[in-house]
């Protein structure tokens, strides 16, 4: 259990091969509106058969252009609107990657994503929703944009923390740090969510714009969006 009494084995929803998917609600915030999920390149037909009592809508992918043609998402004819929002540059090859600091990859994040979040947050204003956001395995370019509608909801930093880390369980991470490939074949480590990092990337984007709205509004969000958005999270 955290400080805020979430218990992240109880969020977890069982989707065969889509690790960390869970119902990002928490506080205030709705129910069965806000999703978020490791890529669904492995999403199998049973698992299209969980996911479509939960009526997803809009299914909004934060990866990459590369990273979609190696591992594209797998739709099984769940009848969702996808969109494809990448929150960070491309890599145009293995030698020339993301920071490899994972404070600096929050704080590009926060400086480049903005679009990708105005997206999501656009998406669920018109009508959109429920919402599946995903990345490569949901836990950082996903817990950035989920931090940033939980915020909207009227989450306080601690709960939006909370469900941030949630992560760590839901990808084996709670253990250490966990090797995988990208994109180019290369093999990394998935480091485990802390809490620092995303308060990095939170205090950038006020840095850089004063306040989470007025990153939203810079990127082409507009007061009417956010009402809805605030109304629908919260309803």
């Amino acid at each position: 259990m955290t400080d805020h009494g979430f218990d992240a084995a109880v969020a977890l929803l069982d989707i065969p091969d889509v690790p960390n998917f869970r119902d990002a609600s928490c506080g205030r915030l709705r129910p069965g509106l806000l999703y978020r999920s490791a890529a669904l390149s492995g999403l199998t037909l049973e698992g299209a058969r969980r996911l479509r009592p939960l009526g997803i809508r809009t299914v909004i992918d934060l990866r990459t252009h590369a990273e979609l043609a190696t591992a594209p998402d797998r739709h099984h004819d769940l009848g969702h609107t996808y969109l494809h929002a990448p929150l960070l540059p491309e890599r145009l090859d293995a030698e020339h990657p993301w920071p490899s600091d994972q404070f600096a990859v929050y704080r590009l994040m926060a400086e480049v994503g903005g679009a990708a979040v105005a997206a999501t947050v656009r998406a669920l204003a018109s009508g959109g929703g429920p919402v599946l956001v995903h990345c490569a395995v949901g836990k950082d370019r996903t817990g950035l944009t989920v931090a940033v509608l939980q915020h909207l909801a009227g989450l306080d930093l601690g709960e939006i923390t909370a469900d941030y880390l949630r992560s760590n369980p839901g990808l084996g991470l709670d253990a250490g740090p966990v090797p995988y490939l990208d994109e180019f074949g290369e093999q990394h480590l998935s480091h485990p969510a802390e809490a620092d990092r995303l308060h990095t990337a939170l205090d950038r984007i006020r840095q850089l714009h004063g306040s989470i709205e007025d990153y939203l509004t810079a990127h082409g969000v507009h007061g009417g969006e956010l009402a809805s958005v605030r109304e629908l999270l919260t309803a």
